[in-house]
């Protein structure tokens, strides 16, 4: 069985020759062959110089360099097309997804399982800010979205050939891909492992990365925030309704007397239906744009040759259209 590891990095110098030494280690100890692709692209450090350099020396370890930073997703989106692997393991290089729990997600996979998915028990190194973050966002997709994400899960994950292959036909850019692959089904199961502290450097994935991510998740695979601005419209309707009931009825039992004076109220209804208006203009105008910037079906990534020394097309995808278009 070929064993194929997918490892977005992004200025990873300093983290990235420790963890990959574990890592080849490991996958020596195993019965199985394997491949190792580090997708790079935009790094300002010896990054890929580094993977270079651990080519020479193990063939396995391949780089792809794609022309600038698509984003982790994409990334993991380019080392899925890549990989030739019956399995398909993706993990982070900053030594927070231990190498030491890929021997239970291939023993998961041999169990039958076509996904298998990791959840995080305890978390080195994490803020309290980030671990609230991580938690509401979890509660929110999950109330609504129609498919259930398994909450402090991670990119950390293992997938068959055939579950990659299906996941090559999905091609929107707005990617959340925890979100897409438990919207595919098949039969998964999870495996909870203690994420270690980062092996060196600081995380790169920022608040403003992590709300972009959020906003994709929620909403590509819901439209429950229009469904919740229709409601809170029906309820501004009926309390218009109920307004206009009361000053009829104060005009005929008092007059006019009974109808104090002043813009207070007025200026107060205005703010309230002119916000509620700008809060829908706003969320259809994101969902219009989500939608003008699908249908333009730009590829997801472009590949740099000039700096790849290794496969240039994903053999797996030879006949078929791939996400990125490899630049001469």
């Amino acid at each position: 069985m070929l064993i194929s590891i997918v490892i977005p990095i992004f200025n990873e110098e300093d983290a990235l020759p420790a963890f990959n030494q574990s890592l080849v280690e490991l996958l020596e100890s195993l019965p199985h062959d394997y491949e190792v692709w580090y997708v790079a692209g935009g790094s300002t450090d010896q990054t890929s110089q580094i993977v270079q350099r651990l080519h020479s020396a193990n063939p396995r370890v391949k780089l792809l360099e794609l022309s600038r930073n698509y984003g982790h997703q994409a990334a993991l989106t380019a080392g899925l097309d890549f990989a030739k692997g019956d399995v398909v393991i993706s993990m982070d290089g900053d030594g927070q997804h231990p190498p030491f729990v890929i021997p239970q997600l291939i023993a998961a996979y041999e169990a039958g399982n076509d996904v298998v998915l990791t959840q995080r028990r305890t978390t080195g190194e994490i803020s309290y800010f980030q671990k609230l973050f991580s938690k509401t966002f979890y509660q929110l997709i999950n109330k609504l979205s129609e498919s259930e994400i398994v909450p402090d899960s991670a990119d950390f994950r293992l997938l068959s050939r055939e579950v990659v292959q299906d996941l090559r036909g999905l091609n929107e850019q707005h990617r959340f891909l925890r979100g897409m692959i438990s919207w595919m089904g098949f039969q998964q199961t999870i495996v909870s492992f203690d994420a270690p502290p980062r092996l060196a450097g600081r995380s790169k994935f920022s608040l403003r990365k992590r709300l972009r991510l959020a906003a994709d998740a929620i909403f590509s695979f819901s439209i429950v925030p229009i469904n919740l601005v229709i409601a809170f419209g029906v309820l501004l309707l009926i309390a218009a309704v109920g307004q206009i009931f009361y000053v009829l009825l104060t005009l005929i039992t008092v007059g006019n007397q009974g109808i104090p004076p002043g813009w207070t109220s007025l200026m107060l209804a205005v703010l309230i239906i002119g916000g509620t208006q700008m809060l829908t203009l706003g969320l259809i105008g994101y969902y219009v744009g989500m939608t003008f910037q699908e249908s333009k079906r730009r590829p997801i990534y472009f590949v740099n040759r000039r700096l790849s020394t290794l496969d240039k097309t994903p053999p797996a995808v030879e006949a078929e259209q791939p996400n990125g278009s490899p630049s001469e």
